[in-house]
């Protein structure tokens, strides 16, 4: 490690570091304020949950507790329009995954719930139904074991579904959306020289616009930010929300130390990039140019407008146990779970991924990667590179992009029904199971 890596890791709680000197407020552009303009008066058709929140999809989803019931929850879920599929495949239970699941269940693009459970695992999928209950939505659940095993299992969760399928279709609310409506997350993954050079400024443009508007922009992968110490305290709004970024990064990169690894791998090297440096400022140009109002944690919402970052690296724990990012669908399942209605992924070399719950928009930097797999990318930001477009035009084809995509239209993976996820034993101490809950 560097000395200036040294240093920079060391310095936590140091009253000297400039806090907040790039905190400030920039005017938008005669272009942007016309689009945030639009973007205000403009709506569209969303479903309005009973906490308040509204979601850009109507879905049933189908939790499953357990490896065992994994089978039947997909095949219950084959064939069927908007119903999508989680699951946590631990025997034991972990509270992270609770959280997370609890979390999802209660999302707000989710109308309703089935939870599928095998019938001799920790994870009771009677208490996540009582929960999802709680919220306002319909929700139902069964064991395998009590209901006839695999084929019945499958008949009887298919007619569940097609019961609340109707039922939500029938009852939810729609009530009007704009951006201010909004929680978008972005996640990077594939990264290559491109992506710090136009992808992810693509989405740190488009961030702007979501924060100007009075929406709410989420970012994680702390792990690729090492280095950059400096940098985001200069964002933060105010010493509260320096304080928790000094936190975050200190504790991914005590953990970077711990695991004898930084988030560089051997794609990212073939790709053009150097050091773990070098991808940390491409990962942070995501993040746009606004005040960083603070952290949350996984499940956690943002605590109101405005530019947020999710720490998702776990807290440290006798077990030593739980993963930071170990693939990209674990970081897009967070990120859904803070309660992002739309997911943005910038990928430099292409990745085929989906999710579920959240539709999730695919961006690349590199334009030779969208002509090469143009079923599968949403956004060609290659163009900044050739000149065919601005930052700022990027930043509002975007927008344009993610309001459409809110409206009902389908994004690549979306359309080629791709739902990866996945959901991990990890340990975060906080929020409590309650918060988690009402997340």
């Amino acid at each position: 490690m560097s000395d200036k890596m040294s240093k920079l890791h060391s310095e936590s709680g140091r009253a000297d570091l400039p806090v907040g000197q790039d905190a400030r407020q920039r005017v938008p552009t005669e272009e942007n304020q016309s689009l945030l303009t639009s973007a205000a008066t403009n709506s569209w058709q969303g479903f309005l949950r009973p906490d308040g929140r509204k979601g850009v999809r109507n879905l049933v989803l189908v939790i499953y507790t357990v490896e065992c019931a994994q089978h039947v929850a997909h095949a219950i879920a084959n064939g069927e329009p908007d119903v999508h599929v989680i699951g946590f495949p631990g025997c034991y239970d972990n509270a992270y995954a609770i959280r997370l699941m609890l979390a999802l269940a209660r999302h707000p693009n989710v109308g309703a719930v089935l939870s599928v459970g095998l019938g001799c695992e920790y994870t009771q999928p009677e208490k996540i139904t009582a929960a999802v209950r709680a919220s306002g939505r319909p929700a139902e659940w069964f064991f395998i074991q009590q209901s006839g095993g695999t084929r019945a299992s499958v008949t009887k969760g298919k007619e569940t579904i097609s019961r609340l399928r109707e039922q939500i279709r029938r009852e939810t609310p729609r009530a009007p959306m704009t951006l201010a409506d909004l929680v978008v997350g972005c996640e990077c993954g594939g990264s290559d020289g491109t992506s710090g050079l136009a992808g992810n400024p693509t989405v740190g443009e488009f961030f702007d616009l979501l924060v100007d508007a009075g929406g709410r922009a989420v970012f994680e992968e702390t792990v690729e930010m090492i280095g950059l110490r400096e940098h985001m305290l200069a964002r933060a709004a105010n010493p509260e929300a320096a304080k928790q970024v000094g936190d975050a990064y200190d504790k991914a990169a005590r953990y970077c130390q711990s695991v004898r690894q930084y988030s560089v791998s051997p794609g990212n090297f073939a790709g053009g990039l150097t050091t773990i440096e070098e991808k940390s400022l491409g990962a942070f140009a995501k993040s746009g140019s606004r005040p960083i109002q603070g952290v949350i944690r996984v499940a956690e919402a943002p605590r109101g407008p405005g530019l947020w970052i999710l720490d998702s690296v776990p807290d440290e724990h006798f077990m030593q146990f739980g993963y930071t990012n170990p693939n990209d669908t674990e970081g897009i399942m967070d990120l859904i779970s803070a309660g992002a209605q739309i997911v943005l992924f910038v990928t430099g070399r292409g990745s085929v991924i989906g999710s579920p719950i959240a539709p999730l928009i695919k961006i690349t930097g590199n334009s030779a990667t969208y002509r090469a797999m143009a079923e599968d990318m949403d956004f060609d930001a290659g163009r900044l590179l050739t000149g065919e477009l601005t930052l700022a035009q990027a930043g509002r084809e975007l927008a344009e992009l993610v309001v459409r995509v809110a409206q009902g239209e389908p994004s690549k993976p979306e359309s080629l029904d791709h739902r990866e996820y996945f959901i991990m034993y990890k340990h975060q101490n906080t929020p409590t199971l309650e918060a988690g809950c009402r997340a």
